[in-house]
């Protein structure tokens, strides 16, 4: 069997009837890290929005966690989206419930009802980023670095195969962007499949590891020079 947890033949990726990327044939595989860089409006965005299916995958072909992104259906968008853990750069926490309510709304509104299930897995998550003591606090009494460790904790919920990072480090201070990365790395050591859209170049450097690059309207794998 394939390894493979993300496969694109061909493919381009559109928004609003405008070819962005051109011809995109890449491969991910289970356990990889792997970043995706380029400019600002170079694409990175566009890419991981048509990976969870905010935006369609009109030409080529598409697999991502056993699922086909040709022609995805609107009812099965929930059911990709679950096999996904997505991290934004503006966090995207709900200010007006606690750190545990906003895990728990997650859970509910993806088939979770098991009140001793749902409190286990809201705290081993919150474990894992080291965040349980705050799980009584609101996002705006967070730190920026604070609520983007939750935000990660939000997308280990339901155990994800592959999980989707778009400039997870692009609200942060220079050593807090150190610490999430870090943490991400961890996670990958874990077992967990992590792409990360980034400008960050500092961070490749201090965490190299394979890298993908959006350039006129390509993508292609960086080929890193050895020391």
């Amino acid at each position: 069997m394939s390894q493979a947890v993300l496969q694109l033949q061909n493919a381009t990726i559109s928004q609003r009837e405008s070819d962005i990327l051109n011809d995109i044939s890449l491969s991910i595989n289970k356990g990889e890290f792997v970043y995706l860089i380029g400019k600002t409006g170079s694409g990175k965005s566009s890419f991981l929005k048509t990976l969870y299916a905010d935006l369609p995958l009109l030409k080529g072909n598409g697999t991502i966690v056993d699922m086909n992104l040709n022609g995805l259906k609107e009812k099965e968008i929930p059911f990709l989206r679950r096999k996904l853990g997505i991290v934004f750069q503006d966090f995207k926490l709900l200010n007006d419930r606690t750190i545990y309510n906003n895990l728990l709304f997650v859970l509910k509104a993806t088939g979770w009802n098991e009140a001793d299930k749902i409190k286990e897995k809201i705290e081993e998550v919150l474990t894992k980023v080291s965040m349980l003591n705050k799980k009584d606090k609101f996002p705006y009494q967070l730190s920026g670095g604070e609520q983007q460790r939750v935000a990660i904790a939000r997308a280990l919920l339901n155990d994800p195969e592959l999980i989707l990072a778009d400039e997870p480090t692009g609200n942060l201070d220079p050593q807090t962007s150190l610490e999430v990365m870090a943490l991400l790395k961890e996670i990958n050591a874990q077992g967990n499949t992590i792409l990360m859209a980034t400008h960050d170049y500092a961070l490749l450097l201090k965490y190299p590891s394979k890298t993908l690059k959006c350039d006129q309207g390509k993508i292609f794998e960086v080929v890193q020079r050895k020391k």
